[in-house]
């Protein structure tokens, strides 16, 4: 049996374009090395992604030594499960794409607070706020 989601299906991938995971799979997979919990599929705001540079976790600025071209609104991100949790907590929170969050997620944050940031992610990212 593969990777699960927390909703008890199989894993869906989060994201080739840019590639996101722990791995760079495409997955929110997670395994012994991933120590932060890589393991939410976020799809990320404009507010998210402030949020997260304001905590130390600059996830805009390109990074071209690690091969990490930077994210804008709209792109699917796996994300920590501390900080996304840190971002709900302080009003910020990205969306959530509960097929491809990891089941793992929930050691850390709870499946109703996942649900109520639950997206179906449309076609174009021009539906979701900037």
């Amino acid at each position: 049996m593969g990777d699960r989601n927390v909703l008890g299906g199989a894993l869906e991938s989060c994201g080739t374009d840019p590639v996101t995971g722990f791995y760079r799979d495409g997955c929110c997979t997670t395994g012994p090395e991933d120590q932060g919990s890589h393991t939410i599929c976020a799809v990320v705001t404009s507010e998210f992604l402030e949020h997260q540079r304001r905590i130390g976790n600059d996830l805009s600025t390109p990074r071209p030594q690690y091969g990490f071209p930077g994210l804008m609104p709209g792109d699917r991100w796996c994300v920590t499960a501390r900080n996304w949790l840190r971002a709900h907590r302080d009003g910020f929170a990205a969306h959530v794409v509960l097929a491809s969050t990891h089941e793992r997620a929930l050691e850390i944050v709870p499946l109703a607070i996942l649900q109520e940031h639950g997206v179906d992610v449309p076609a174009s990212p021009a539906g979701l706020e900037e």
